[in-house]
């Protein structure tokens, strides 16, 4: 990686700054950037965790694109379950603050936090057959309490307060518990029918009705106004080159992360056969609250 320096290969590859940005087609027109939220979308990735969407990643690429004099629009190709409430809302409000015209093009997947951050394009695009929707937030507890009993095993807390351990996993939740941590999911889901209701132009109690979990089919979700057309990924960069007002066949230029090979050997280095029991541990943590599809 370089610092600060711009270096192009013939085959049209340019690393700024550890970012790899490939220059797959070599148009006459200005440029159009893709950008892929593939796979869950977290806060923090190892270099290991090729399936997540690195939200602190994809929010360097959106600020790379809009710093670029040559790129005029943004495809957001999406392919996500979703995932982290925060991560997913950083996403989101990156694309809202940058200028640029936004085309989303979604691929299998655009569910929950994948269409959360789709919300924000000018134009939506997904595959008649793309699954996307589960408007929503969910949190899952893990509970051990008859697994303990059933074994004599006991845990004693020793806490400040009566909520300082709540979503141990080593006691039942309490009804007053579950009440409490339903009117947050309350709070953060009216948040998430908020962002669709601006974005797609839709009245809140459509929204609504729409937003109980459930998926969609691509044809579904253009019946309900939650896309704008079925197409493909070609077809998303069309419409981008036409909204930027580009003549001509637009360059195409796709943003990627450039790890590096010394990263992928320390992470296969300190990566255990079993788990350690930090990592054990880290299971049973009580989880956050996640705009996230639960699925297979």
């Amino acid at each position: 990686a370089c610092s600060g320096l711009i270096f192009t290969s013939a085959l049209g590859i340019r690393l700024i700054s550890g970012r790899e940005e490939v220059m797959s087609s070599l148009g006459s027109g200005d440029t159009v950037a893709i950008i892929r939220v593939d796979g869950v979308i977290m806060s923090t990735s190892g270099p290991l965790d090729i399936s997540a969407a690195n939200s602190r990643r994809i929010i360097e690429h959106v600020g790379a694109a809009a710093e670029d004099e040559d790129v005029k629009a943004i495809v957001l190709a999406v392919n996500s379950p979703g995932g982290g409430v925060v991560a997913t809302d950083l996403i989101y409000h990156a694309l809202v603050s940058q200028p640029k015209p936004i085309v989303v093009s979604m691929g299998d997947l655009a569910a929950s936090g994948g269409y959360y951050v789709s919300v924000p394009a000018d134009w939506i695009i997904a595959t008649p057959n793309t699954l996307t929707g589960s408007i929503g937030v969910v949190s899952e507890f893990i509970s051990i309490e008859g697994l303990m009993e059933k074994h004599g095993v006991e845990a004693v807390t020793i806490a400040s307060g009566p909520r300082k351990d709540f979503g141990s996993p080593f006691r039942a939740m309490t009804d007053t518990e579950q009440t409490y941590w339903q009117e947050l999911t309350n709070e953060t889901y009216a948040a998430f029918v908020d962002i669709v209701v601006q974005g797609r132009n839709l009245s809140s109690e459509t929204v609504r009705q729409m937003a109980d979990g459930r998926l969609y089919t691509g044809r579904q979700a253009l019946a309900n106004g939650l896309v704008d057309a079925l197409g493909y990924e070609n077809d998303a960069i069309a419409k981008a080159a036409d909204l930027a007002g580009i003549d001509g066949e637009p360059r195409i230029l796709e943003y990627r992360d450039d790890i590096a090979l010394r990263e992928i050997l320390i992470g296969l280095a300190n990566h255990r056969a079993l788990p350690s029991h930090a990592e054990v541990l880290s299971w049973l943590t009580p989880p956050t609250l996640e705009a996230r599809w639960v699925g297979p």
